[in-house]
């Protein structure tokens, strides 16, 4: 895989290019923002900046957030312009989270393991009721609230061959839970990937991965991408994922500017 050309198209396709059915889309002279009500998130997933007019560009979205009351967070990739502009950005308030790997999967060379049946019992979700089971594994790994999860995925299963949603299961029990979702163009994207703690080292995350190769191969996919921390990251990468490049989440957390 030549890791340039695939950064490239991935920039043009899932940064530019890409639309949201919830949000609405801003393309502005350089950078391109999305944005949607509270609670939900909005946010800057590319710019096109550099030393000279970073800082007049992040002071002008965090005026427009702030005057409509919105959260948001900007998406930092490690080839942006400037380097430091995730020093920039938590100097302006916001708070980085620690990065991501962006890793892909060349459909095409999947290993067998990912083409294989699964040695686990993986059911796709079909009825958002059942959504129940995917925001109780996300709450119980994360400690976090996945209400969202309802509102979000539930009507983005509406929508026809957009998300297939997957659970994994230990017994009856729903154990490790991950989606993909298939927009226009060369990739799909790989989410979730959440395993209760004590179910984890039983090929359950391993299994959900290949039955979304599995049905992104059938449907002519090129490319797999997934937003990889440390806990998935050398999983995906022992199947054959590549890092292109990183990402840093930084999110608004209001403030006055450091100078």
């Amino acid at each position: 895989m030549d890791v340039g050309q695939v950064l490239a198209l991935y920039d043009r396709e899932q940064r530019r290019e890409i639309d949201y059915p919830d949000m609405r889309k801003d393309i502005l002279p350089h950078l391109v923002r999305f944005v949607r009500d509270r609670p939900g998130m909005s946010f800057v997933l590319y710019s096109d900046l550099d030393e000279t007019t970073a800082d007049a560009a992040i002071d002008e979205q965090i005026a427009y957030f702030r005057e409509r009351d919105l959260i948001f967070e900007w998406k930092v990739y490690g080839h942006d312009r400037p380097a430091d502009l995730v020093e920039r950005l938590v100097a302006r308030g916001f708070e980085a989270e620690e990065p991501d790997a962006i890793m892909v999967l060349d459909v095409e060379a999947a290993p067998p393991a990912l083409l294989a049946p699964p040695a686990v019992d993986v059911r796709r979700i079909l009825d958002p009721a059942q959504l129940t089971e995917v925001a109780g594994i996300l709450e119980k790994v994360w400690g976090e609230d996945f209400n969202w999860i309802y509102g979000r995925l539930g009507s983005h299963m509406a929508i026809p061959g957009y998300l297939s949603i997957y659970v994994a299961y230990a017994g009856d029990v729903p154990a490790s839970a991950g989606w993909i979702y298939f927009h226009p163009g060369d990739f799909a994207g790989l989410w979730g990937g959440s395993t209760l703690e004590e179910y984890r080292g039983r090929g359950l995350y391993s299994a959900l991965l290949a039955v979304r190769v599995q049905e992104a191969r059938a449907r002519g996919v090129r490319y797999l991408t997934i937003d990889a921390g440390e806990m998935s990251r050398p999983i995906v990468a022992r199947h054959g994922f590549e890092v292109i490049t990183y990402a840093t989440a930084c999110e608004w957390k209001g403030g006055e500017i450091k100078n």
